[in-house]
């Protein structure tokens, strides 16, 4: 079996890297950090003199002290250091649940002693219940740091080694079995940052299983789990049903939700999985009411506002569905726990011969040169319920066009400028003001907002999408200079004017003497709300957005009308096809990361051609891509994302294990290559996914 090779990250001092994680053990929130495994290498040549090198690890069985001494045992040895050798090691894994670091320290030669050190960093017995813990939290950790095949994983921490939690059936039986007698404490391991209140169902266990449910296709075992956690508390019939849902038994599914909301009625979990299956039959009036119920069941939870918000898009509600946005409850995203080790002496990161391959390794020296303009996009930033609430900004403006967002935006919310004039001239008659949310859950269009055609684009005059074909071929046939892009960017994308934020309102700083009083009678705003601060930095962060996209799409309809290259360097390309993407335009950012590609290779770029494959159906391209994106995981030390073996079951599931396998071994690159993918195949026979039964 083909494991990574092991970097080594060489310490100042000795196990300064150990100081580190022991001061950072108060601090942590949630899952906690990668497992540490730091050695201590004594001189061959020398014998007093020792150093300390250090890597991290996810996936490792930490079901007890033996395995993890174990796993320390197998990295002893490095055939490439003959200077050297190891004379102890120490394996730190941590436990979530009881908030302790559990620790096997390892003598060479010698025994092995376990123990656990607390926040305080104080030593305690290890205990199996803490080990039961242990294991279940290295699991989760190993689905939570793992890369989905962009990479962005793999460039946050350097030097982790990450493998496959679960490789067997009998390991599942393990997992499920710790998972099912600590169900009940998930809620103290966090959620996800788009979760306000961790509860029973929303944590990062259930996110974990479902994520292992949905990568491996082991519904069955998943439906197994659910229905006897059911029997214990209703509220887990939200994850039972999404789980029948992905098994296709959707008249079980449909069932179960009846009678789980008849007996839990404001359960938002409930409702939302009701939302999302109505949604996707396409009945939306049903998924409205359902969304609104979520709303007025978990007014203070994100996710809730954010499936209404998706249905008044969806229904063609441009003003309710800003509305609906301005009232999310928007949560500062909290990073994993990563570690924080000291400055290091040196890094050794050798390369894995079996992962060898030219076009990945290959090294160009423009990669590096990126426009400033291209580095100051702020929604590539964006993470959490701001990533979320961007997409569903960037979604409406993709179906309507920017002009008309804001036209809409205008009428529903006010705006500076008439906000100074109306002071002004304040009318002393009082006059009431309707709450947005509830604006938004009574789903009452604000007066004056155009309506929209059948074919999703508004009536009468209507903004065209930026890279509609009559205005490129206008651009093609009055070819404009690289110094006019900006122009004509500015020209055809208009800023918008900036709204007066609730902050604003109540301030107090306002001109006039009288304001606060004068907020209250306002008599042309009755109908208007006060936009969030974040929203409306958002319209800002896609003006720029879409201007910078323009720009790039007018050069390069002048490049082609003359006949001429448009050149970027890789990384550029990368960032721009991570733009059009954003912007919901999939055929140019597969345009852009091909481009990229064709300078440099990008596991980003090739993960988002893989999509394109995957939306055609194209299995052979598709395998081909997997083929490269596999061999630079392991490059990088990774013999495991969920995501590229989510991919290749799909296939298996669709085109057959041996068709799948035969499409691989033709290829003509290095066996050894081969082999990675071959192995992703093995474990989709090991669980026996559809597909594999031949």
């Amino acid at each position: 079996m083909i494991t990574p090779a092991v970097p080594e990250i060489i310490e100042e001092e000795i196990e300064s890297a150990v100081d580190s994680r022991n001061e950072a053990l108060p601090a942590l929130r949630e899952l906690g950090p990668p497992d540490l495994v730091h050695l201590v290498k004594q001189s061959i040549k020398s014998g007093n003199k020792q150093s300390g090198v250090y890597h991290h690890v996810t996936g490792i069985d930490a079901s007890s002290s033996a395995s993890l001494a174990a796993y320390v045992n197998t990295i002893t040895y490095n055939p490439n250091d003959k200077s050297s050798k190891v004379v102890s090691g120490l394996y730190c894994c941590y436990n979530a649940f009881s908030r302790v670091d559990m620790r096997v320290d390892v003598k060479i030669p010698g025994g092995v002693e376990s123990y656990c050190i607390d926040e305080r960093g104080d030593k305690r017995v290890a205990s199996d219940a803490l080990w039961m813990e242990t294991f279940l939290c290295g699991v989760l950790r190993a689905y939570a740091y793992a890369d989905d095949g962009s990479g962005e994983s793999i460039k946050k921490i350097i030097g982790v080694r990450r493998f496959d939690p679960i490789t067997s059936t009998e390991m599942e039986h393990k997992f499920l079995d710790a998972a099912e007698r600590l169900f009940f404490k998930g809620p103290q391991l966090g959620s996800e940052p788009e979760v306000q209140v961790p509860n029973n169902v929303s944590n990062h266990l259930t996110t974990g299983l479902i994520n292992y449910i949905h990568t491996t296709g082991r519904y069955t075992s998943g439906i197994n789990l659910f229905e006897k956690l059911r029997s214990r508390d209703m509220e887990v019939s939200s994850l039972l049903a999404r789980v029948m849902l992905s098994a296709d038994e959707e008249v079980q599914a449909v069932r179960l939700l009846h009678d789980a909301i008849a007996k839990l009625p404001m359960d938002y979990s409930l409702l939302d999985c009701q939302a999302t299956f109505c949604q996707g039959k396409g009945r939306l009036d049903w998924a409205l009411e359902c969304a609104k119920r979520g709303v007025t069941a978990a007014p203070s939870e994100f996710a809730t506002w954010a499936k209404l918000a998706e249905v008044y898009v969806a229904l063609e509600q441009w003003d309710l569905a800003l509305l609906t946005l301005n009232s999310c409850p928007m949560f500062t995203y909290q990073e994993k726990d990563l570690p924080r080790m000291p400055e290091a002496a040196r890094i050794l990161l050798p390369v894995l011969p079996e992962s060898m391959l030219d076009e990945i390794d290959e090294v160009s020296g423009t990669y590096d040169e990126v426009h400033p303009s291209l580095r100051k996009l702020h929604a590539a930033g964006y993470k959490g319920t701001f990533l979320k609430a961007y997409s569903i900004l960037t979604e409406v403006t993709a179906k309507i066009g920017w002009d008309q967002l804001l036209r809409v935006r205008s009428q529903v919310f006010v705006m500076e400028e008439e906000y100074r004039s109306e002071k002004q001239t304040t009318s002393t008659t009082r006059t009431s003001h309707p709450n947005a949310s509830t604006t938004a859950l009574r789903g009452t269009p604000s007066p004056g907002i155009t309506s929209a055609n059948s074919d999703g684009h508004p009536d009468g005059d209507a903004y065209s999408h930026l890279d509609d074909e009559d205005t490129l071929n206008e651009k093609q046939s009055s070819p404009t200079s690289p110094a006019d892009s900006a122009t004509i960017a500015d020209k055809s994308i208009e800023k918008p004017e900036h709204t007066i934020t609730s902050e604003v309102v109540k301030s107090g700083n306002d001109d006039s003497p009288d304001a606060a009083k004068a907020n209250s009678k306002y008599t042309q705003f009755h109908n208007k709300r006060l936009c969030e601060r974040w929203l409306d930095n958002h319209f800002m962060v896609l003006y720029e957005d879409l201007r910078i996209y323009t720009i790039w799409r007018t050069d390069m309809a002048r490049a082609q009308s003359e006949s001429s290259d448009y050149r970027k360097s890789a990384e550029e390309w990368e960032i721009l096809g991570g733009l059009a993407e954003r912007l919901h335009h999939f055929p140019e950012a597969v345009e852009a990361y091909q481009a990229c590609l064709r300078v440099k290779f990008s596991p980003k770029a090739m993960k988002g051609v893989l999509k394109m494959y995957e939306l055609q159906g194209r299995s052979g391209e598709m395998l081909q891509v997997l083929i490269r994106l596999i061999t630079w995981q392991y490059r990088w030390y990774s013999e495991f994302s969920p995501t590229l073996l989510r991919t290749v079951r799909k296939l298996i599931e669709t085109e057959g294990a041996v068709k799948v396998r035969s499409i691989v071994q033709a290829t003509s690159l290095p066996q050894p290559v081969l082999d990675l993918t071959h192995r992703y195949v093995e474990l989709c026979v090991a669980f026996r996914s559809n597909g594999t039964e031949a």
